[in-house]
């Protein structure tokens, strides 16, 4: 299977200007979660919620189409797309001719479908949605909801993934509730280039310690690892160290190469949340 330093991050490419979904550089997602004990059955359900902003072909006549599309990605798929190469895919649509709107939706979902479903027994297809121009201002822009840890004044001094900030009260009431940072920064895996994010917590369960868990995330600040990935390690460090019953965790990165990647990870079954982006998207 593909690795990351083998992907086009970090490299010179070529923009291809005609279609060509061989571009496409699927990474397995088996390492990453093996090396935070999640691999085997993992204890989350969920899904990675990409944003295209800058997708454009050719109509028959050779007039240029533009468009937004949202992607959903089961996280039970063996892959992830490398985002380079996703924009390379995406950009490889410019100088192509297709008939309809609806063929190029085909084109997405089969060519997205194949390459995170690729090496499965069971692939399905992933969701995909074109939005056309008339649909752009129907876009609403709107913050996570919770109780903002950022209101807390307290030093900071860990910039690398410290699971032993996080403590829960054990010994008090379970409560439940919904905690939002704007905080989350970590670094490409590949490149090291910053990406920066909003991040929800929902749970219920003993208490978190919300000063600590606020030092947690900001200690992703120095570390290097895909989005995806660093969403699920949130999701096992609280899972393991703060034992809640439910726990659900959000991340809405701002967007890199005209694309945004958006993991939701939750212990129970639920409906994806609604592809909304924040202020900073």
């Amino acid at each position: 299977m593909n690795s990351p330093e083998h992907s086009p991050l970090g490299k010179a490419s070529p923009y291809a200007d005609q279609y060509d979904a061989t571009l496409l550089f699927p990474i397995a997602r088996a390492e990453k979660r093996a090396e935070i004990g999640a691999d085997g059955k993992t204890p989350f359900f969920g899904a990675d919620l990409w944003t295209a902003y800058e997708l454009s072909w050719l109509n028959p006549r050779g007039k240029p189409q533009v468009a937004l599309v949202q992607f959903t990605i089961p996280c039970e798929t063996p892959n992830i797309v490398e985002s380079k190469s996703f924009k390379l895919y995406l950009g490889s649509f410019t100088n192509t001719k297709f008939e309809s709107v609806d063929e190029v939706r085909a084109r997405l979902r089969t060519d997205i479908s194949e390459a995170v479903w690729r090496g499965s027994a069971t692939p399905a297809t992933v969701g995909v949605r074109v939005l056309l121009p008339e649909q752009f201002d129907q876009q609403p822009i709107h913050e996570l909801d919770g109780l903002s840890l950022d209101r807390l004044d307290l030093e900071c001094t860990q910039y690398q993934p410290d699971p032993t900030l996080l403590t829960a009260a054990f010994d008090e009431s379970p409560v439940t509730e919904v905690l939002t940072s704007d905080l989350l920064k970590s670094n490409c895996l590949v490149t090291g280039q910053p990406d920066w994010g909003s991040v929800q917590i929902s749970y219920s369960g003993p208490q978190i310690d919300q000063a600590g868990l606020l030092q947690y995330i900001v200690s992703f600040r120095n570390h290097n690892e895909f989005h995806e990935q660093c969403v699920e390690r949130i999701f096992m460090d609280i899972w393991r160290r703060c034992r809640p019953v439910k726990l659900t965790v959000y991340a809405r990165y701002t967007r890199r190469g005209g694309l945004d990647i958006n993991p939701w990870r939750t212990s129970h079954p639920g409906a994806v949340p609604a592809n909304v982006r924040t202020a900073r998207q």
